[in-house]
């Protein structure tokens, strides 16, 4: 794989090169194989021949044309409070797509004539509107314009050059992160703030036809339903960089709970590609909005968390859990192994709410088309303010999130970027991850936490969790 390459990553209408997958790990490889996947490219048109270039040049081809709300179609007639918000002012007397998800739970039907092609959620819809707002300049830079690189090394940290990003991101208001549970305050920042311009489309559970469907226009039915919303991130780090933001209405804090966490893997499900992940930042660790939301982006190489080893957790259950090694941010990563999609969200939202009520900031990654999710307790922004990170790597202004933890390194300085090296990746997420003390005492818990979900029984030692108060110890312990 050549380093410096920045458009090997991006599959789009800037003819973004798609570069053959190479992995340090033969399973990872053929995980992630394009050959493996034939449904993620069946709407993208090959212009050239990556086998004598080396490069796969891709662009999306429309299946339907763009799809507009009512408002969108006609700016000249004002409705609400005049600014097509996402308050109920203006949500009330609009009308937004609305993609209906196939339930979890909905029986196996064979496939009919009005079944949506497969690749239609994530490359004619999510892909293909988020183009549309780039066409339209909605976005605060041209993200194709930032270089991209995998970093030479065991690992394979992906390095991302992103000078606007701080520069040009939307006020947030939000600063205050000494607690990972905060009410929501309407004064500041928050979606139902956002136009509706910037609104791809409604994300909600499918009726009663079993399958996922597709409406270009859909009304909120009345003031006690809250729709949920996947909009652009204007200050994108990636291709397709989007905001699934659960009952946007209600008005919700950062907080995770099993409905919103299932929304996010039926999200990634739905997309059906592994190049398309859903991340989650808790307020601690570097969530700088405190409305309830995910982010989720594309980028077509296997990120070095989902190729890193891990050591399974001797439990019985449905859903299988490890533990990662050899990576330099110690966390969890739960499987769906023979569960259902619910009993996988249930799970692993026992374990983020244990963490939020005990003060513990987490990342979370969802991958594998919702199959797999890591879940990461961290504590560097406590380091920061204790003054336990280093100069050198304070100067980076990285702050390590989701996306960051997972090997997918977002700098903001082009010098950064030129010497980026994996010893400094290693070392700047090192300083993300608990204490391996620490993090022995959080799995025990999680663990616990998630037995009484499956009705599993309790070993010794993890029913002893129920005698550890783990908010009077310090993650850095």
């Amino acid at each position: 794989m050549v380093s410096g390459q920045s458009s090997q990553f991006r599959p789009a209408r800037w003819s973004a090169a798609v570069h053959p997958i190479s992995s340090s790990s033969p399973e990872a490889a053929a995980r992630f194989s394009v050959a493996s996947f034939p449904l993620l490219f069946s709407s993208l048109r090959c212009i050239s021949d990556w086998k004598t270039s080396r490069e796969k040049m891709l662009t999306i081809e429309r299946a339907v044309p763009t799809v507009l709300s009512d408002d969108q179609e006609d700016s000249s007639a004002p409705r609400g409070c005049g600014r097509n918000c996402l308050g109920k002012c203006c949500m009330l007397v609009s009308e937004l797509p609305l993609y209906a998800f196939k339930n979890d739970a909905s029986p196996e039907v064979s496939p009919g004539a009005d079944e949506l092609p497969s690749d239609f959620f994530l490359n004619t819809l999510l892909l293909g509107q988020w183009e549309d707002r780039m066409s339209r300049g909605l976005f605060r830079y041209d993200v194709a314009a930032c270089e991209t690189k995998v970093i030479p090394g065991k690992h394979g940290f992906v390095a991302l050059l992103n000078e606007g990003r701080h520069l040009k991101k939307r006020p947030t208001e939000f600063r205050v992160v000494d607690r990972v549970l905060q009410p929501f305050d309407p004064a500041k920042f928050n979606f139902t703030k956002v136009g509706q311009e910037e609104v791809l489309f409604r994300f909600e559970a499918g009726g009663k036809d079993h399958k996922s469907q597709f409406l270009e226009r859909s009304a909120v039915a009345d003031e006690t339903e809250s729709p949920s919303v996947v909009a652009i991130n204007v200050s994108p780090i990636e291709y397709g960089h989007v905001l699934l933001v659960p009952h946007v209405l209600d008005c919700l804090p950062q907080r995770i709970d099993p409905e919103s966490l299932s929304l996010a893997l039926h999200m990634a499900a739905e997309a059906g590609s592994p190049y398309f992940r859903v991340g989650y930042n808790s307020l601690g660790a570097f969530a700088t909005i405190n409305h309830l939301h995910f982010q989720a982006y594309f980028l077509s190489t296997p990120l070095p968390v989902e190729k890193a080893h891990a050591r399974k957790i001797p439990i019985e259950s449905r859903v299988k859990f490890s533990k990662l090694v050899d990576y330099p941010v110690r966390g969890l990563v739960y499987e769906r192994g023979r569960s259902t999609l619910k009993e996988l969200s249930d799970t692993v939202a026992r374990s983020c709410i244990w963490l939020q009520e005990n003060d513990i900031p987490f990342n979370v990654l969802i991958s594998d088309c919702g199959r797999r999710i890591f879940l990461f307790p961290q504590c560097y922004a406590e380091k920061q303010a204790l003054g336990q990170v280093s100069q050198e790597l304070l100067d980076t202004q990285v702050n390590p999130a989701a996306w960051e933890i997972s090997g997918h390194m977002v700098l903001k300085r082009k010098k950064d970027f030129e010497q980026a090296s994996e010893d400094y990746a290693w070392r700047l997420l090192a300083e993300v991850s608990l204490s391996e003390a620490m993090f022995e005492e959080v799995v025990k818990a999680c663990m616990h936490v998630c037995g009484h979900a499956m009705g599993l029984a309790e070993s010794e030692e993890i029913a002893a969790v129920e005698k550890i108060d783990l908010r009077m110890i310090s993650p850095l312990h």
